[in-house]
């Protein structure tokens, strides 16, 4: 928008100067309720170092806090909008909702708390933890970096009903698309996304139906790689240990890269929901930039891009929310 500028000359009225001030004080208003990057620059310049620093202590000693880091980022964001009432402890938070069962990794955003505490008390939010702390992840593992505006504030409310919002492991793309569109996301951010699965593992109660009696059908998927199958039965055998960790991206669990996608073509895909990003046309052309070696180079830039737009979904600023002193309770 281009800037008003007031003149002192006698021919402009006070009720023109009045609207040109006006312009401008929106204008910074604006701009003031909403992220940014750098927003800590001067009120605790070490804040993402102090993050970033935390992130890479833990990872040395688990490599497999990164993509536990990356899934509660987006468990948070999914549900409320990002401003980790994820981490709310208590009855019926979202923390003991059965999809937020699995996640991992509350010790470090703690620990980087209790850290950013002690050197900015009361300036840092857990929900730019959160986000800051997922970036870090994905560059850990190898992924490319990106910036992240940050100034959100936390929320106090977390409701475990309001999990549903989380797309599920079975669900159609039609239904993914519905839950990534409501919160001001597309289908390509929906294919990028998931495409963070290129870390990390899931347990076996959350595919191993695909393995055996495939919707009653007393048979295995039939997306599923006919060679694959074996192994995945190995690794998850019938009435085995629900329980046990299989890697989403095999071959590659530990390495941020575009093989998930090469695996989805190849019917390697291990949840349902991902390998449906193949066999249905309207996701499959989006995969289809992934493969190969400028696939990876566009991989890596799309991710930034989807991760920094679904890190604004809802977020809380200005006097919105709270900077929680501990990130698993509510200020008293």
């Amino acid at each position: 928008m281009e800037r008003c500028t007031c003149s002192s000359s006698s021919q402009i009225t006070h009720i023109i100067i009045l609207m040109c001030v006006f312009v401008v004080m929106s204008e910074t208003l604006v701009h003031g309720q909403g992220t940014r990057v750098g927003f800590y620059a001067t009120t605790c310049p070490r804040a993402e170092s102090i993050v970033s620093s935390t992130v890479a202590t833990h990872f040395r000693s688990n490599t497999a806090i990164a993509p536990a880091l990356l899934r509660m980022h987006f468990h948070d964001c999914f549900v409320r909008g990002c401003d980790a009432s994820v981490l709310i402890d208590g009855s019926n938070t979202e923390k003991t909702a059965p999809p937020n069962l699995g996640l991992r990794g509350y010790e470090v955003i703690d620990d980087a708390k209790t850290q950013l505490e002690a050197a900015c008390p009361g300036i840092v939010s857990c929900a730019d933890i959160l986000a800051l702390a997922a970036r870090d992840s994905v560059v850990l593992t190898g992924g490319r970096s990106w910036l992240v505006p940050t100034g959100r504030r936390d929320g106090r409310v977390s409701l475990a009903s309001e999990t549903t919002d989380l797309p599920g492991f079975r669900e159609s793309i039609d239904s993914q698309k519905q839950k990534f569109s409501a919160k001001g996301l597309n289908t390509q951010d929906l294919v990028v996304l998931v495409g963070g699965h290129t870390i990390g593992t899931t347990a076996c109660q959350f595919f191993s139906y695909r393995l055996y009696n495939f919707n009653g059908t007393a048979s295995s998927d039939p997306s599923i790689n006919a060679s694959f199958l074996p192994q995945l039965q190995a690794l998850c055998p019938q009435n085995g240990d629900g329980t046990k960790r299989v890697a989403f991206d095999t071959g590659s669990e530990n390495r941020f890269d575009a093989s998930f996608f090469a695996n989805l073509r190849n019917g390697r895909g291990i949840l349902e929901s991902d390998q449906k990003l193949w066999t249905d046309a309207s996701t499959r052309a989006i995969v289809q930039r992934f493969l190969g070696i400028t696939g990876l180079a566009a991989f890596n830039v799309e991710f930034g891009r989807s991760m920094v737009k679904m890190s604004n979904t809802g977020v809380k600023t200005g006097t919105d929310g709270e900077i929680r002193k501990i990130c698993s309770a509510i200020n008293s």
